[in-house]
């Protein structure tokens, strides 16, 4: 049988230049490729990579603004929180402790496409 391995992650935005900005200026995540006249992003996070992608206007918009269904492991969920809120990153509340031990937070990009940070993983 096949090993099955997570490669890639695909999340849909209008505008490919807000979403550079989010991701890479206030989320300071890691591009790896700047595709941006092309439409897309491309992040490396480990073993996992994250393509940001600009949909066609009027094509596929329901996969814009929705739960995304990501989750990111931070080391500190509260400190990133705090870190994040103070430069202007829109949060759905306040991170919780899970009944499973770890702690999480859910935060909206610029398209609204929900995302979370989870910290205390074991």
């Amino acid at each position: 049988m096949n090993a099955w391995m997570l490669n890639t992650v695909r999340l849909f935005v209008t505008d490919i230049e807000r979403a550079k900005q989010f991701y890479c200026d206030l989320l300071e995540m890691p591009l790896k490729a700047d595709g941006s006249d092309n439409g897309f992003l491309l992040f490396d996070l480990g073993s996992v990579s994250l393509v940001v992608e600009k949909i066609s206007e009027g094509s596929e918009a329901e996969l814009v603004g929705r739960f995304a269904g990501l989750s990111f492991s931070v080391e500190d969920v509260h400190k990133v929180y705090g870190d994040l809120a103070t430069r202007g990153v829109e949060f759905m509340g306040e991170p919780q402790v899970q009944p499973w031990g770890g702690t999480t937070v859910s935060l909206l990009d610029p398209d609204q496409n929900g995302l979370s940070l989870v910290s205390g993983l074991a």
